[in-house]
């Protein structure tokens, strides 16, 4: 199984597959990153660059389309991914 990682290399997009992948498990802690800045109201583009590591006054676009597409898939590991963890599947 795939351990999570505290800065692992970041996709253009987050996986879209109806369970959890390897790349899920890697990013476990960037996806509660992402929720934890978003619960505080956290702008995108600092969240991009503090988390993501992508800086948005390079990479506008490109910081909200990651960050966006990462923290839909941390949100469905809230509803739907985490049966799969706790389930070992």
């Amino acid at each position: 199984m795939t351990e999570p990682m505290l800065d692992p290399p970041i996709a253009d997009a987050a996986p879209s597959a109806d369970g959890i992948t390897d790349y899920d498990r890697m990013h476990l802690v960037t996806y509660l990153r992402l929720l934890d800045a978003d619960a505080e109201g956290a702008e995108p583009g600092e969240v991009a660059h503090i988390v993501l590591g992508i800086d948005p006054s390079i990479e506008p676009e490109r910081a909200l389309r990651v960050h966006a597409s990462h923290l839909a898939r941390a949100r469905w590991m809230t509803e739907h991914g985490y049966r799969h963890l706790v389930l070992g599947t």
